[in-house]
């Protein structure tokens, strides 16, 4: 309900009328004057209100008397009185029914109650509701109610001045409102006041409106009253407080700065009055030095600086500064540089504070700090304003660090809790803080982002200066500087994007058609906007350059000092952005500073990095003297507390230990990540301080490239000292991962800026090489990159040389990746053609095979596999350095690098062998074999041999395919080299180049022959052998030569030296649990074993391939070669060695001489083709049958169509002179390895062993039958020799188990075997020879009768005493470890014997057996076991020899009977007979063990010689000499009579008598005696010397028994003399008969005698007592009755 409503109108009369009726009634006694006067009131409002319609208006005029009584009724000064009427005047006040004269008068009213002191708080209320409620107050009154107000607020009651106050505030608002609202109303009308002039007659203000003035002179009496004048218009004002004042003006200013802006006459008073008014106030402030005191020197003492008033004059500055800067653009640069003034560390600390406060109001208003730029940092001789507000905060927050207040003790020491545990950074959850040299300042959350919230300027109240925590200056200064940049840098961004847009769209609109003339206008717009452009980016410029220093120096000293992440992350935000908005607007060395503090705080404090250095030395450690403001560059102190997360290995040349990275350098990495990867355009030549950087974090931090140069957190064991914290582990993955997209994101870049990148990579030097991020896959990149590729790869080559792993590791995952992008990117033309670029790309490759370290070439060759893998086909011309890099292989260079290597090599091997050209195939051989002789892994030795076999099978199918390319070349090569004048160098070089490429690969498998390491020498001797024989078809004659000689032989003559200089030691076991065999255990047992293999090939290629040979002619030279290394070998003291030589002679003497077979294939009969070459034809010969035989016939009718030089059919090569060098040879090894050891007992004697000898021996008879027709006697001696001595040599007693038979078998080793094989094929060819031959005979019984006796005396070996085991049992003899074993020769004599028996059987007639009295050495040779009998080793020795000699005897005797007249065997005779005579009557003893049945046999045996002597000697006495006859005879006699022997017991007596022998004797004794045939006189003469001789012994048996008989008396005689005596009674009968028998004249006259004078003794022994000798007796006496005749006197021829 308004108050012109009917209603309220109707109440506002009520109440008016009800007012005075009161009042009437209160004055009723005391004031009769206002009682009328009430009353007349009410008469006079009730008259309005009847004559009115408008009752308002009415009263409003006549208000002066309506008012009336209530102005009499304040005036009684009564308390009760007055508050009713005041209540009753405001009531007519709101409903605005009061004229301007009763506002006089009700104001002169209060006047009077305020000077007596009543109703205050009423009359403030009053003079409010009067002057809010309508306008009519002007002027005098106005001003009158004002200066109330002011009186009021210097009353003694606080509520009255702070009401007062209130009012006052309220009242100065409401003038200046009316004025507000007075100019809106005359908005429209544009009537121009006369400019006023500056004059000194403040008062003509006439231009102005009613409510302007009043607001003018308030104003102008307020600047008054604050300079402590009198005021113009404020009539009547006793006191006045600056501070109010201040306040009041502040206000003003802040609330209608259109007021002051719109009027001249009140930016009059701001400039002649404000301005003048606040410098002056300052003036304390200024001069006051903290500390200082009045000094004695000064005139006058200095006023101090008062807080409340300097705290509103800061606040007013902020205002004028904030609204009127473009009026008063003088005066602020006076404000702003007395604020920059304030800053100083010498001010008090409250002042200091507002004064930060009020530049942090500054500092967020970016466009009020361009203005400052444009108005003085722009203008000539004029204050860098703006510089200095940043350079001020920057040495304020400085001097907050090195100053701290002396009036703040705790800013200097650590809070509560120590240094540590309280400064910990905000990653364990401590306050947030500065720390910086011991000084820790806590960082205070003051304001909102982008607001100045200040504490202190709005400390009204307050009038004593408040303390000021500590830190809050630090944070107010932090979040200015913060703002600052904030603001700047993303008004410059704005407005840069603007124009980016700007100029885009004017592209777009103009596109580019054929050129046509511009208008003027588009001209005029376009020169409009550049200049517009040029003069804002030049402001920009200028603001960038006045403020980077300052801004950089205050944020690298709060970055250092940080410890708070969330302060850390805007500092760095804030440098960011600013080095950011420095590259877009080109200011290269703010923004290399800006990126070089963000580089430096990242790594840790002092890091030796000379990128930073060199680019910091000209910020650091400069002063900037700005105006008597110096600011230091502060270094980076290493002191603060900061968490710890990593640790690890600097990157340097010099080894610095380890190095510390804490969280901040963690999150300042990370920024400077987001620099690279958002900014990168804008870095240009900074990009090398990124990346230097960036490497050595990454460094540090241990990261690794993997494949594709993509970054992974390396293991924590990467360096010896990278430690991660669990901190940073989590960190890290986001991190590489940021660092392994940012050169991604480099595709985006423009040329330039990609420039700038790949120049930044090039030119970090050796210790800062960033390669490995250059990885990018786009083609512009990689265009940009193919440019500038040389220095890249030199560069990286280098790094790759660095000592330090992951540097190198950089480097080589660079190259290889930019190699491998550059082969798998699409050319045109494509890399196949354009051989050029295609070196260049791989040879940087190749380089890195000079670097040393593995780790390098692990990479390098990772990334050949892959170019085989994917690029292989097209390599092409590449190949070479391909094979280069795969081949440079070290034995240093440890195993798996090796591996890898070799994966490479069997790739190229089953892949890529038809793909390349035919000239790399050589190179494939070397890689293959520089394998193969590595020796850090046997594996891949022995597999590379293995592919060496595979190429060599590829050679072979490829054959003609190769051979055209090649010889292609080769064509090519020799024009070359005759233009120039010189040899073709090549190996090798005459022979064919496809036969070049087999003689590479021989030589190479050669070199592995000889390889240390025995496996290896083993495969690959097996392989060259396997590859010769397989594929040697191929080869042209001449190239054999170069095989025969250049390969085979040198490789036989390394083999020999090796093996004969090897070491003898022991190798132990192997490595791990393989054993070696003790056949393998000494090198020089391995290295028999390859001298075994290699001669053995070669010899088989000589047998094979010897037709082919033969064509070269030096082939006997070859032959001659092949067996002195055949001799060396087999004299070698190694028995593999010299037994596996034999086995080679043997084969190369199984060579069939080649005779054309047509059994062939017919196509190459034609040809004569030697059939070594069918059988490899036909898949038969050694190795594996051949594959593509077809191709290969066609070939050899190519190859061999010219040249079939073959013998014709039949006709043989004359060979006889390669077989006697064989002969020679044999001989030699023979002589050599027989004779004996000249020294004594040496125990280092070396014997030849039996297998080895027997395989000499065996050799022969192949040998002899190439021989044969030279064979002379020489040569015959010569082999009898060497037979003889092999026979001799004894077993060493470790081998004898294995080849002497136990003693009870009588076998022939396996050598005496061979021995008599060769006797025996010797014997045939005689047999079968020409006569001359046959004087060979003698000489082979000579060697046969030499081994007989062996089995009586066995051979000697020099003077090496041996043991013999034939007179033990074998299992009985213990031999000392070291000693020789003599063989068993008795079963070898013995077999000789039969074969020499044999022989002789043959031969005994022959001329040359004849006259060489073999039977005479038969016999002398005989004699020794015959006569040794029971003592010969063997008893089965002397059987044979008995038998023996019957046997030849039996043929002899009739031979020697007819020689007999020519005397050739007279010398015979007397051996016979001492042979008869030595074995019949042996001197040895028969064993006492012997059984009866022996004896029997034994004596049988006897018998059979007597018989021989009965049936071929005697009865052809006449043949034979009379001596031999003779002693014959005595033998018979000796035979007869019984030897007897004291030993035998009775039983054995008549066994061991061997009566049977006697008996024969006797017999035969007689029958010779008596034989009735006596042609000649010796006949006669035998058998008489027979008889008397018995007839003798008989005599002398007969006297003895009788003596013995008398003298034994009752005992019985021995048994043997009883059978002995009964023995003779027998012959005396048998003799009686005989000569009964017997013509008288054949009978000697003497033995009738003899045989009479025996009878008176056979007489004597009737006594006996034994009735065996009484009946033998009774026999023997029978016959003498013939004698009993009368005796005849008679005398006949003169005797009687």
């Amino acid at each position: 309900m308004t108050t012109s409503s009917p209603e309220a109108v109707k109440r506002l009369l009520e109440n008016m009328q009800a007012d005075l009726r009161s009042l009437s009634m209160e004055c009723k006694k005391k004031f009769p004057p206002v009682k009328e006067a009430a009353e007349s009131g009410i008469v006079k409002i009730k008259t309005i209100a009847a004559r009115n319609t408008d009752i308002l208006a009415a009263l409003k005029e006549n208000s002066s008397e309506v008012v009336q009584p209530f102005l009499m009724g304040c005036g009684t000064k009564e308390p009760k009185i007055t508050q009713l009427c005041l209540a009753a005047i405001q009531r007519l006040m709101s409903h605005e029914v009061v004229s301007e004269a009763a506002a006089g008068n009700i104001i002169n009213m209060l006047w009077q109650l305020m000077e007596n002191g009543l109703e205050e708080l009423k009359l403030l209320q009053t003079v409010l509701v009067l002057l809010t409620t309508n306008t009519i107050v002007h002027d005098e009154v106005l001003s009158k109610a004002i200066v109330l107000c002011f009186r009021l607020h210097f009353t003694k009651d606080n509520i009255t001045n702070n009401t007062a106050a209130a009012t006052v505030r309220q009242v100065v608002t409401v003038v200046f409102e009316r004025m507000v609202a007075e100019d809106e109303k005359f908005k429209g009308l544009t009537e121009e006041p006369p400019a006023v002039q500056g004059n000194s007659n403040r008062r003509s203000v006439i231009t102005l409106r009613p409510s302007a003035k009043d607001a003018y002179m308030l104003f102008q009496d307020l600047c008054q009253l604050v300079n402590a004048d009198a005021p113009y218009w404020l009539v009547g004002m006793t006191e006045m407080t600056r501070t109010f004042g201040l306040e009041l003006l502040e206000s003003v200013l802040n609330d209608f700065p259109e007021v002051f802006l719109q009027h001249q006459e009140f930016s009059f008073l701001l400039k002649e009055r404000v301005c003048p008014l606040v410098i002056k106030l300052f003036s304390p402030n200024i001069k006051f030095r903290q500390g200082c005191g009045s000094s004695a020197s000064s005139p006058a003492p200095v006023e101090k600086p008062y807080f409340p008033i300097c705290m509103r004059l800061l606040r007013v500055v902020s205002v004028l500064i904030k609204h009127f800067y473009s009026l008063l653009v003088t005066e602020c640069e006076i404000f702003l540089s007395l604020l920059v003034k304030f800053l100083d560390g010498e001010k008090p600390q409250w002042l200091r504070a507002v004064a930060v406060e009020s530049v942090h109001r500054l500092c967020v208003q970016p466009h009020l700090l361009r203005s400052f730029c444009q108005s003085y940092d722009m203008k000539q001789h004029s204050t860098k304003v703006f510089r200095d507000i940043v350079n001020a905060l920057g040495s304020f927050i400085q001097s907050l660090f090195i100053l701290p207040s002396a009036g703040n003790p705790s800013s200097t020491s650590t809070p509560a809790g120590g240094s540590v545990s309280g400064s910990q950074a905000s990653g364990q959850g401590g306050p947030a803080a500065f720390e910086y040299r011991g000084t820790w300042i806590p960082l205070m959350n003051v304001s909102v982002q982008g607001s100045a919230k200040a504490t202190y300027l709005e400390m009204l109240d307050k009038v004593e200066p408040p303390s000021i925590p500590e830190g809050y200056a630090m944070s107010v200064a932090f979040s200015a500087l913060l703002d600052l940049v904030r603001g700047i840098t993303s008004m410059m961004e704005r407005e840069l994007n603007k124009q980016e847009q700007e100029a885009a769209t004017r592209e777009e609109a103009e596109p580019d058609g054929p050129p046509q003339e511009p208008s003027e206008c588009t001209l005029t717009s376009r020169w409009f906007v550049c200049v517009l452009e040029d003069s804002a980016r030049e402001v920009w410029e200028e603001m960038v350059s006045a403020c980077w220093c300052g801004l950089l120096a205050a944020l690298s000293l709060l970055l250092d000092a940080s410890t708070d992440e969330t302060a850390t992350e805007s500092i760095l935000k804030a440098e960011l952005s600013m080095a950011s908005l420095c590259g877009r607007l080109g200011l290269v060395t703010p923004r290399d500073a800006f990126i070089t503090a963000v580089c430096k705080a990242s790594l840790p404090p002092h890091y030796a990095l000379t990128v930073l250095s060199s680019s910091a030395t000209s910020l650091s450690n400069k002063v900037y003297s700005i105006q008597g403001q110096s600011v230091q560059m502060v270094s980076p102190s290493s002191e603060s507390h900061q968490q710890v997360v990593a640790v690890g290995q600097p990157l340097t040349a010099q080894p610095q230990g380890t190095v510390v990275l804490t969280a901040k350098n963690i999150q300042c990495m990370r920024t400077l990540l987001n620099l690279a990867h958002c900014h990168g355009a804008y870095l240009g030549s900074s990009w090398q301080l990124v990346l230097a950087t960036l490497q050595h974090l990454v460094w540090i931090l241990g990261l690794k490239p993997s494949v594709g140069g993509v970054l992974k957190p390396g293991r924590a064991v990467e360096g010896p000292s990278t430690v991660l914290t669990t901190a940073v582990m989590t960190d890290l993955p986001v991190i590489s991962n940021v660092l392994s997209r940012l050169f991604e994101s480099s595709q985006y870049l423009d040329d330039v800026s990609l420039h700038h990148l790949i120049n930044a990579l090039c030119s970090l030097s050796m210790e800062a090489m960033e390669m490995a991020y250059g990885n990018n896959k786009t083609a512009e990149l990689y265009y940009v990159l193919n440019k500038n590729m040389k220095p890249i790869v030199a560069l990286s080559c280098q790094v790759c040389q660095h000592p330090n792993a992951r540097m190198r590791e950089w480097g080589a995952e660079a190259i290889t990746s930019l190699i491998k992008a550059g082969l798998s990117f699409k050319h045109e033309p494509p890399l196949s053609q354009n051989q050029r670029l295609q070196l260049l790309l791989l040879n940087p490759l190749k380089e890195l095979s000079n670097v040393l370290h593995t780790d390098i070439r692990q990479k390098q060759l990772e990334c050949v596999l892959q170019i085989l893998q994917n690029q292989g086909d097209s390599l092409g011309q590449g190949w070479p350095l391909v094979l280069g890099v795969i081949g440079a292989i070290r034995n240093d260079q440890g195993e798996s690098l090796i591996r890898t290597a070799f994966q490479c090599l069997q790739l190229v091997v089953t892949d890529f062998l038809p793909t390349m050209p035919c000239t790399c195939l050589q190179i494939v051989v070397d890689v293959a074999g520089s394998f193969g002789l590595q020796n850090q892994e046997l594996n891949i030795s022995l597999t590379s041999i293995g592919l060496l076999w595979n190429i060599s099978d590829y050679f072979f199918q490829r054959g003609e395919a190769i051979t055209e390319e090649l010889e292609r070349e080769e064509a090519v090569l020799l024009k070359q080299a005759q233009d120039k004048g010189e040899p073709l160098n090549r190996p090798f070089h005459p022979a064919p180049p496809f036969d070049c490429l087999w003689l590479c690969l021989y030589a190479k498998l050669g070199e592995l022959c000889v390889d240390p390491r025995p496996a290896v020498r083993k495969s690959a001797g097996q392989t060259m052998f396997s590859t010769i024989a397989a594929h040697g078809t191929l080869l042209q004659p001449l190239t054999w030569n170069i095989v025969v000689w250049k390969v085979l032989f040198h490789l036989l003559d390394c083999v020999r030296k090796s093996s004969s200089t090897a070491d003898k030691e022991k190798i132990e076991s192997g490595g791990g649990n393989i054993l070696i065999h003790h056949s393998r255990d000494t090198a020089e047992k391995q290295w028999a074993e390859t001298w075994v293999l290699t001669l053995a090939g070669v010899a088989r290629i000589f047998n094979t391939r010897r037709y082919l040979l033969q064509q070269l002619g030096d082939f006997f030279k070859a032959w001659e070669v092949l067996l002195d290394h055949i001799q060396s070998a087999a004299l070698s003291k190694n028995n593999e060695v010299s037994l596996a030589a034999l086995k080679s002679f043997q084969e190369i003497l199984q060579l069939v001489t080649p005779i054309k077979d047509t059994d062939k294939l017919d196509a190459l009969a034609v040809m004569d083709i030697p059939p070594v070459l069918m059988e490899s034809l036909q898949g038969s010969g050694p190795g594996r049958p051949l594959v593509r035989s077809d191709s290969l016939a066609e070939r050899l009718v190519q190859r061999y169509g010219v040249q079939s030089s073959l013998p014709p059919p039949g006709e043989e090569l004359d060979d006889s002179a390669l077989w006697w060098s064989a002969w020679n040879t044999w001989y030699r090894i023979g002589t050599e390895c027989t004779r004996p050891p000249s020294g004594g007992t040496d125990k280092l004697v070396f014997v030849p062993s039996q297998p080895f000898l027997t395989a000499l021996i065996q050799i022969f008879p192949a040998l002899y039958q190439h021989i044969a027709g030279g064979f002379s006697m020489e040569d015959l001696k010569k082999l009898g020799v060497i037979l003889h001595g092999a026979v001799s040599v004894p077993i060493s007693s470790d081998s004898s188990p294995f080849i002497l038979p136990s003693y009870t078998e009588a076998v022939l080793t396996s050598l005496q075997e061979a021995v008599l094989t060769a006797l025996d094929v010797l014997q045939k060819a005689i047999c079968v020879g020409s006569e001359n031959l046959q004087v060979m005979y003698p000489a082979i019984f000579e060697q046969l009768l030499l081994f007989v006796e062996f089995s009586c005396k066995p051979p000697q070996y020099g003077k090496m005493e041996t043991k013999h085991v034939a007179n033990a049992k074998y299992n009985q003899v213990s031999l000392r470890p070291a000693e020789w074993v003599a063989l068993n020769y008795v079963p070898f004599a013995e077999r000789s014997l039969e074969v020499m028996v044999d022989l002789y059987h043959k031969t005994a007639c022959h001329k040359a057996v004849i006259n060489e009295k073999v039977l005479q050495n038969i016999i002398k040779t005989l004699r020794i076991p015959l006569g040794l009998k029971y003592a010969c080793p063997a008893e089965s020795t002397w059987k044979l020899a008995v038998s023996s000699l019957l046997k030849v005897l039996s043929i002899g005797l009739p031979v020697a009977r007819q020689q007999a007249s020519s005397g050739k065997f007279d010398t015979m005779w007397p051996e016979l007979a001492n042979a008869f005579e030595d074995f019949l009557f042996t001197k040895s003893t028969p064993p006492d063990n012997r059984s009866i049945q022996e004896f029997q046999r034994n004596e049988a045996i006897d018998v059979q010689v007597v018989q021989l002597i009965s049936t071929e000697i005697l009865p052809f006495a006449n043949f034979i000499p009379k001596e031999f006859v003779g002693r014959i005879m005595s033998m018979l006699n000796k035979g007869s009579i019984h030897s007897q022997s004291s030993s035998f017991t009775e039983a054995e007596m008549d066994i061991r008598m061997r009566e049977e022998f006697s008996k024969v004797c006797f017999e035969t004794l007689l029958q010779f005696s008596f034989s009735n045939k006596v042609s000649t006189p010796q006949e006669g003469y035998i058998s008489r010397m027979a008889l008397s001789v018995l007839l003798q012994r008989a005599q002398d048996v007969l006297r003895r028994y009788v003596e013995d008989q008398r003298l034994s008396g009752r005992c019985p005689l021995p048994r043997q003399q009883v059978t002995e005596i009964i023995f003779v009674l027998k012959a005396i009968s048998t003799l009686m008969d005989s000569l009964k028998k017997t013509q008288p004249e054949n009978v000697d006259g003497n033995v009738w005698v003899q045989v009479i004078a025996l009878y008176p003794t056979l007489v004597e022994c009737i006594t006996c007592s034994s009735p065996e000798v009484s009946s033998a007796l009774k026999e023997a006496l029978g016959p003498f009755k013939d004698f009993m005749q009368p005796p005849v006197s008679k005398v006949q021829n003169g005797e009687s």
